[in-house]
């Protein structure tokens, strides 16, 4: 990660999942790299924006989210359990990459995040 003035700059994700037995594994892998994108969004930039009520953010110009230029380097490893039933893949990687993010930026800036999106705080 690095930061340039309120730039965020993801590099690299490395992620450690446990989603009990795999059974396909490329389509799980493609679920958790699509949670960490969709992560990242939440992260950085996604935000609803109002005035009095009224929708600003009400089109892709006006709403950030993340671009293909955007998505880092993504590792994923299973810690693959064949005694242990599937579980879900998808949505449990959305959450803690922005708490990964925010802490990330806290160490290289010093700038302690308290909302979403980050790079508003910047």
């Amino acid at each position: 990660m690095s930061v340039e003035g309120s730039v965020v700059s993801i590099e690299r994700v490395d992620v450690a999942f446990d989603c009990g037995k795999v059974f396909n594994p490329e389509g799980a892998r493609n679920q958790i790299e699509g949670s960490v994108v969709m992560g990242l969004g939440t992260a950085l930039w996604e935000a609803v924006e109002f005035d009095g009520g009224r929708v600003l953010s009400n089109g892709f110009g006006a709403y950030r989210v993340p671009r293909i230029t955007d998505v880092p380097e993504i590792n994923v490893e299973f810690i693959d359990d064949p005694t242990d039933d599937p579980s879900g893949a998808g949505e449990p990687g959305i959450v803690p990459i922005a708490a990964a993010i925010a802490n990330a930026v806290v160490d290289a800036t010093g700038v302690v995040i308290d909302r979403l999106p980050i790079e508003p705080q910047l």
